[in-house]
């Protein structure tokens, strides 16, 4: 019997997949998926092992749980047979900027909606990912979703007015701590170093920094205060952060990202 389904098989598709097999959730034969003609599918299937289906029926019939996970604009074209397939099944959604309500027009029938935000490093078991349901999840749906979604990472639970914010700030985030990564490299070429060693360090540097915050009691405030000496090299260099208002820089940023989630989310 199919254990969890997924309606789509792209890359998060394909991660939760890896994901669940790697921490033995699921076997090969408990998750099914669905594709569109660009053969991610039977792609994934032959990785993978799991069942891989031609139509939605055939999909959905022994699924007591669906993943969504096509293209958002393909969701107004989905079969119109999908409420009446997805009956009295949890539906999890990681279509960004689809509403609850807006789910709940073509999962009519769905015992519980579950609106997901994760983000691009769930694709190696690192992402962090923002959820909410529809209505209360009960003991064994919540556990359902904490094993769809911890085969992405770890995850929060938020009020889904608050998806907007986790968009905008752990799902646009990685692009954030790329440009970052991307503007110490440049730094450090300016500096005199080569690229390829600029680029190393700088991506070692944020993997440690990450880790140790990580791994710390301390807040990012005091493991900052650590590691600046008075009138030292790092000092410097923060008060020049601290005159181009860096931190003021970074909040427009994530509220700029918000304000665009909440535009597309009520196109939604």
């Amino acid at each position: 019997m199919t254990k969890i389904a997924f309606l789509g098989a792209g890359r998060m598709a394909s991660a939760m997949v890896d994901g669940l097999l790697a921490h033995k959730a699921a076997l090969p034969s408990e998750l099914a998926c669905i594709g569109g003609e660009n053969g991610t599918a039977r792609l994934l299937g032959e990785r993978t092992g799991i069942v891989v289906h031609a139509s939605l029926p055939a999909l959905l019939q022994d699924a007591g749980t669906v993943v969504l996970a096509c293209k958002p604009q393909q969701l107004s074209s989905l079969d119109p047979r999908v409420a009446e397939l997805t009956a009295g099944k949890l539906v999890l959604s990681i279509l960004a900027g689809k509403r609850l309500a807006r789910l709940g027009q073509t999962f009519s029938q769905a015992r519980n909606l579950v609106r997901t935000m994760p983000n691009t490093p769930g694709r190696i078991g690192a992402g962090i990912t923002g959820w909410s349901a529809q209505s209360p999840l009960s003991p064994s749906d919540r556990d359902i979703v904490n094993t769809i979604l911890g085969s992405l990472g770890k995850m929060v639970e938020v009020d889904e007015a608050q998806l907007d914010a986790v968009t905008a700030l752990s799902g646009s985030g990685p692009a954030y701590v790329f440009e970052f990564a991307a503007a110490l490299r440049d730094a450090g070429e300016a500096a005199g170093l080569s690229r390829a060693a600029s680029y190393q360090l700088a991506v070692e540097t944020i993997l440690g920094s990450a880790k140790l915050m990580a791994q710390s009691n301390a807040g990012a405030e005091e493991l900052l205060n650590q590691v600046t000496s008075p009138n030292g090299t790092t000092f410097a260099g923060l008060k020049r952060m601290e005159a181009r208002d860096f931190r003021g820089m970074v909040k427009e940023t994530v509220l700029a990202a918000k304000t665009r989630s909440e535009e597309l989310s009520q196109d939604s």
